[in-house]
């Protein structure tokens, strides 16, 4: 009108896009987010499907490395501007900060502990008790080194016949090998399959004096770009600061170690009372011949800098766990 060039605005209301793997525990978690970031922005959210190399491989976690295997697709993603923002299991991050990419949000943590799904129902001192009764040990798979070493030093403890077996797949394919008879049991993250609303096929949620959780077990990382000041900030009233400090008391600990997600290193941080964060730390070989476990306490004050003072405590448990031989336990430390 009058002769002036009509320009059109942004949209408030265009879609965000948010890249998720494609597994169907991604998707769930993704979704949820996309739930919240829609609530929390008034914006529609699209997922958008990557793969990953940690989902194509075939090779154990072990063997192609474990860090940033399903991590790097996406974040190579965020880069380019093929998505807006990202969600990942938080275990799954490598502990160094990439340049460009923000780690806008560490919402409240899910369940952080791990379960047993076994076949009756039974729980694990019930299972080998039956199975020794049948003349033959237990056979458990999982995926994680940490897993097999609290499995085998619980088996060693209570002179218990167990054999833990490596395996690799989906949550579906790891209930599978119970199901089909090939295993007793399996363990998986009481979180995954809460999320997919399986929690009614766990057997046992173990305690964690038994099997000490991964560094960030059940957190979600939402990441975007740095650049993107106010993605940055929508996305931060998701953030719950009491997961946020826990989970980088736990990661400087992996970090301090120079270990990655595939290492035998566990770490659960939880609030006491007067904000004092416990830390407790695990390393040990997958045979459970030899498992160190200490922990360390300390008061965080809740401002600004809480996380470094979480990461400042993770990283002398971590001290201590090194002068004490933890280095040999992991074998070759992943850098």
């Amino acid at each position: 009108m009058n002769g002036q060039p009509i320009t059109e605005q942004p949209s408030a209301t265009a879609a965000l896009r948010l890249g998720t793997r494609r597994s169907a525990l991604a998707m769930a978690q993704s979704g949820m987010v996309a739930r919240e970031v829609t609530r929390v922005t008034g914006r529609p959210v699209e997922l958008v499907e990557i793969t990953t190399y940690g989902d194509t491989s075939r090779e154990s976690l072990a063997q192609i490395g474990g860090t940033g295997v399903f991590v790097s697709a996406l974040r190579d993603a965020l880069l380019e501007g093929r998505i807006d923002f990202a969600v990942h299991s938080l275990k799954d991050l490598p502990t160094a900060a990439p340049e460009g990419l923000a780690l806008a949000a560490v919402p409240e943590r899910e369940d952080v502990r791990d379960a047993l799904v076994a076949t009756e129902g039974l729980a694990l001192d019930e299972l080998v008790e039956k199975l020794a009764g049948a003349g033959r040990p237990a056979r458990i798979g999982t995926g994680s080194p940490r897993r097999m070493a609290q499995l085998n030093a619980w088996a060693k403890a209570h002179d218990a016949r167990l054999e833990t077996v490596a395996i690799r797949g989906n949550v579906d394919t790891r209930i599978g090998f119970v199901t089909s008879g090939e295993l007793d049991a399996v363990v998986l993250a009481t979180a995954g399959l809460n999320r997919l609303g399986r929690s009614a096929e766990i057997s046992q949620h173990l305690d964690t004096e038994v099997m000490v959780p991964a560094p960030g077990q059940g957190a979600l990382a939402i990441e975007c770009a740095t650049a993107d000041t106010d993605l940055t900030t929508a996305l931060a009233a998701l953030d719950h600061a009491p997961t946020r400090v826990a989970v980088a008391a736990e990661r400087a600990l992996l970090a301090t170690l120079e270990a990655g997600c595939s290492a035998p290193v566990a770490a659960l941080a939880t609030w006491g009372r007067e904000n004092e964060l416990r830390l407790d730390g695990v390393v040990g070989d997958p045979d459970g011949t030899a498992l160190l476990k200490m922990s360390a306490n300390g008061p965080i004050v809740l401002d600004e800098t809480a996380e470094q003072q979480a990461a400042a405590l993770g990283r002398a448990l971590a001290d201590r766990l090194l002068a004490a031989g933890a280095a040999a336990l992991m074998g070759e430390r992943a850098r």
